[in-house]
């Protein structure tokens, strides 16, 4: 082999590593940028679901102080309606003493009332045995009340009525006389 072919062959074998470098070297470059656009995809989609994730929790947290609200606004809304029920039931009471206070300085009218309240107790307490409790001034009123509620009674059920007695020992207070609060307050 002479010079010329020994050279020729060297380069080509210096052709050949050049080319088989260059290959290598294109490989190399290719699997670092596919690497790089991996981790690169894979931190990106890390981020992405960390920001869902933030987004979700804070949603979560919008969401709980809005039902937090809402409920704050319906108890609000609640104790409005109870203290207006509680001063609509005061005021009826209020208007009902008064409207008993009138009956009671009109005899026929309160004999009336005395006579139909005790029908109802009759009634609805269904008990043998009942005992009439009035205002000390109301005993003679109480005694003919009786009398005519165990009449309509026995018209309206057909039966006889629960036998009845006054409390001649224990009565109600007296109209004005201080104790009116203390006895609306037992009930």
């Amino acid at each position: 082999m002479n010079e010329t072919e020994v050279e020729r062959q060297i380069d080509q074998m210096v052709k050949f590593i050049k080319q088989e470098a260059e290959e290598k070297a294109n490989e190399i470059s290719v699997s670092a940028e596919e690497e790089f656009n991996i981790e690169k995809l894979q931190l990106l989609e890390a981020e992405k679901a960390k920001i869902r994730k933030d987004y979700e929790r804070r949603e979560g947290q919008i969401d709980v102080k809005k039902k937090i609200e809402y409920s704050k606004q319906l108890n609000e809304s609640r104790l409005k309606v109870l203290q207006a029920r509680e001063n609509a039931v005061h005021e009826l009471i209020h208007d009902a003493q008064q409207s008993l206070a009138g009956i009671a300085k009109d005899t026929a009218k309160y004999k009336t009332l005395l006579t139909d309240l005790l029908l109802q107790a009759y009634a609805k307490l269904s008990e043998p045995t009942v005992i009439v409790k009035v205002r000390e001034a109301d005993q003679s009123l109480a005694k003919e009340a009786i009398e005519a509620a165990k009449s309509k009674f026995k018209d309206a059920f057909g039966k006889d009525a629960p036998s009845a007695s006054l409390d001649t020992k224990n009565f109600l207070p007296a109209a004005g006389d201080g104790k009116e609060g203390e006895e609306e307050n037992s009930w």
